[in-house]
């Protein structure tokens, strides 16, 4: 009954997979580099590419269960690889954009929608998990922070209920191993809401010493995070702090809710993190 986890050099990957492997259970990763990926021990990585379906079946022979990151490049092959090896159930990463009004043309929205709808085609049990903001996106503003910079937002007010990766590995061990909640649809989120500007001082304190915030224009925004970031990403995001600046963020379903233990904070996240911020 091997869990195959993609996605697993990521966060919510590599922390669902080690929590796997810590409990005993068979767990294989998968990487487009197998050769530059470090697993735990044990752990047998392969070779998966979406878009290159010949390596599908070597890496879901013997596989049950998959924890799957969202990429559509190639799902509907990878879904129908993944009936004909046996798969029984997938936990899909998803994201929360795809709720919105404008979810099909909305660039973040389509990309996690297309996923969930060729699982939702397919016969293979699933667990959809839409997980809101990140509290490690966060880390976007590890190089001003440690350098002593301003934090530059274009809408320092929105609202966010961000979530720690490590709560999102929780709930997707709990639904591959068939706890709550296998077989469901739910919204993810931390306990509390939180202005970007709110988590900017929280950052602050841990680090004890103040971090400046500046209000910059959304013009100046897309020109800085256009850098890193495709251009329609950026617009989305942009769109949905902009959004995001009419009150409190709305809270989903947590650790709390599903598993009955207490949600992490950002601050516990800022915590564990503070070495990144120190411009080391």
């Amino acid at each position: 009954m091997t869990v195959l986890v993609t996605g697993a050099r990521g966060r919510v990957g590599r922390a669902v997979l080690d929590r796997l492997h810590a409990e005993g259970l068979p767990v294989r990763a998968a990487s487009a580099r197998p050769d530059r990926f470090a697993a735990p021990a044990g752990v047998p990585v392969v070779e998966l590419v979406l878009n290159r379906p010949g390596t599908f079946r070597a890496a879901l022979e013997g596989v049950r269960q998959v924890f799957l990151y969202p990429e559509p490049a190639g799902v509907d092959a990878f879904v129908a690889a993944a009936e004909a090896a046996g798969v029984e159930h997938v936990v899909l990463l998803s994201s929360a954009s795809v709720l919105a009004p404008d979810a099909e043309s909305d660039p973040l929205g389509a990309h996690n929608l297309a996923v969930e709808r060729a699982l939702a085609a397919s016969g293979l049990g699933t667990t959809l998990l839409r997980a809101d903001a990140f509290a490690s996106n966060a880390l976007g503003w590890a190089r001003p922070i440690g350098a002593g910079l301003p934090v530059e937002l274009p809408y320092p007010e929105a609202h966010l209920a961000p979530i720690h990766p490590a709560d999102i590995a929780d709930v997707a061990v709990s639904a591959l191993t068939g706890g709550e909640p296998r077989g469901r649809a739910v919204t993810l989120t931390g306990g509390q809401s939180l202005t970007l500007r709110a988590q900017v001082g929280v950052l602050a304190r841990v680090l004890g010493r103040e971090v400046a915030v500046e209000t910059i224009s959304r013009a100046e925004a897309e020109r800085q995070m256009s850098r890193s970031m495709p251009a329609p990403l950026v617009g989305s995001l942009l769109s949905f702090w902009s959004a995001a600046t009419a009150g409190p963020a709305a809270a989903g379903d947590t650790t709390r809710s599903l598993l009955g233990t207490p949600e992490r904070t950002f601050h516990q996240w800022a915590v564990e993190n503070a070495a990144a911020f120190t411009g080391n």
